[in-house]
């Protein structure tokens, strides 16, 4: 089976707990709810790889998590992409932050440079809670549409670090952690994998 990968900020457990908690208030019928340990914000989506390209930009994301300090995130906000009559994606948004653009853009410069052919589209820092829209009739037409208004609880968290996803179709949770390369790594943590993806 094919697989893909993807670069991506990691989120601590507490707040994939809060976001899990928050939105299983809303019975609104998508097609699948992301399992809460796949939560996280997408920096560059890879798709399948080759061993060398991939070790090649595994290797300059190290670099520059590992001399960059953390920094706080926002969670504020919810929406969707795609159609309003039929949304193809349901997300918790964040509050707008440089620092996350900053290093979203460094380690999409980097899997550029490895050799990866990369979305051009803008950054749009999302938690992806569910998708597809799988109900009878248009979501604009159902009550459904009021959880917009419904903004969740401001949270905040410390983003810590930054992770090599591997995709798993058949399976869930269907991300699987690779590499973790930490923030301003002075305590000397090991990062998962040690780096290597061979």
């Amino acid at each position: 089976m094919k697989t893909h990968y993807f670069f991506a900020l990691r989120l601590p457990d507490e707040t994939k707990e809060y976001l899990y908690s928050w939105r299983r208030q809303f019975s609104l019928p998508f097609k699948r709810w992301v399992h809460p340990n796949d939560y996280h914000i997408t920096f560059a989506f890879l798709g399948d790889a080759d061993p060398k390209p991939l070790q090649k930009a595994v290797d300059t994301v190290k670099r520059i998590v590992e001399k960059t300090p953390p920094f706080s995130v926002q969670i504020d906000s919810i929406g969707t992409f795609g159609r309003k009559e039929s949304p193809r994606i349901f997300w918790a948004g964040t509050k707008q932050n440089n620092r996350l653009f900053d290093i979203q853009k460094q380690v999409f410069q980097a899997a550029k440079e490895a050799g990866f052919q990369l979305d051009s589209k803008p950054f749009r820092p999302h938690i992806t809670l569910a998708k597809k829209w799988n109900g009878d009739i248009s979501f604009t037409d159902t009550d459904a549409s009021g959880f917009l208004y419904a903004k969740p609880p401001s949270h905040v968290f410390q983003a810590d670090s930054v992770v090599l996803y591997q995709t798993h179709l058949d399976r869930s949770p269907m991300y699987e952690e690779i590499v973790r390369f930490y923030f301003e790594n002075k305590e000397g943590k090991e990062s998962k994998g040690n780096g290597s993806v061979n």
